[in-house]
């Protein structure tokens, strides 16, 4: 479904990321795990067109497209196509839990505020905040928050969901909530690439991991070679400090 080819990036003289292939088969759930640094969020950002990468090749169902010369308006195609959920949310302050879901349904996708309250309501229900539809993001928890922006990403029916670290502003006793939703994500099927460093996620819950670190894919594999076999020293060192937490 989704494949990327040797993308590079730079900002300034400091090379983020140096040559990354990475595929993605639809229903896949690939949680990208690395040292902080490693150039994973900066991945992310330049798939779904936040960055500009300096060089690369993005597939997209079958459709090449080069990233550095990619024009706007294959950019606003395949962001149709795709949601992206952000480490701190970026709701609007002054919108409701559901006006926030809506803003783009009716801005972007030029729904009607009848078709977009009726999607949006059904978002929200699935991610346990149907009660909560009128709520100011100052009133939720920072879980109920991030449950919101995943609802937003689900109510324009992408194809694939982006998450950016999704759980790493919430106190640990919020984690679960976010982490319960993407699981039920999951075995709906849902494609989801995942920067993430929750360790019994990327174990228990995806079906391919990558390890990167430096700019650089250093392995990727199952879930369960990755945790159980991995073949490279530097993952098995990292997996080993990081199992736990």
């Amino acid at each position: 479904m989704l494949e990327i080819k040797n993308i590079h990036k730079k900002f300034g003289a400091s090379e983020v990321l140096k040559g990354v292939d990475i595929s993605v088969n639809r229903g896949d759930v690939v949680a990208i795990l690395g040292p902080s640094g490693s150039g994973k969020t900066t991945l992310l950002r330049c798939i779904n067109f936040l960055e500009k990468a300096d060089r690369g090749t993005l597939i997209f169902d079958g459709e090449e497209f080069a990233l550095e010369r990619i024009t706007k308006k294959d950019v606003a195609r395949l962001r149709r196509k795709t949601a992206f959920v952000f480490q701190n949310y970026n709701l609007f302050r002054n919108r409701t839990a559901l006006g926030n879901v809506t803003e783009g349904l009716i801005t972007a996708r030029k729904m009607s505020e009848q078709e977009a309250e009726r999607i949006a309501r059904r978002a929200l229900d699935k991610v346990g905040m149907s009660e909560r539809c009128d709520y100011y993001p100052n009133q939720l928890s920072g879980g109920q928050q991030q449950r919101v922006a995943i609802a937003r990403a689900l109510a324009t029916d992408p194809e694939i969901i982006y998450f950016d670290e999704p759980t790493s502003a919430l106190d640990p006793e919020l984690i679960g909530e976010v982490l319960a939703v993407m699981r039920q994500l999951a075995e709906e099927g849902m494609t989801m690439l995942v920067v993430t460093h929750e360790m019994n996620f990327a174990r228990n819950v995806s079906s391919q991991v990558i390890f990167m670190e430096n700019g650089v894919v250093v392995e990727q594999g199952s879930a369960k070679q990755m945790f159980e076999e991995p073949r490279m020293a530097r993952t098995r060192e990292f997996l080993g400090t990081t199992a736990n937490r």
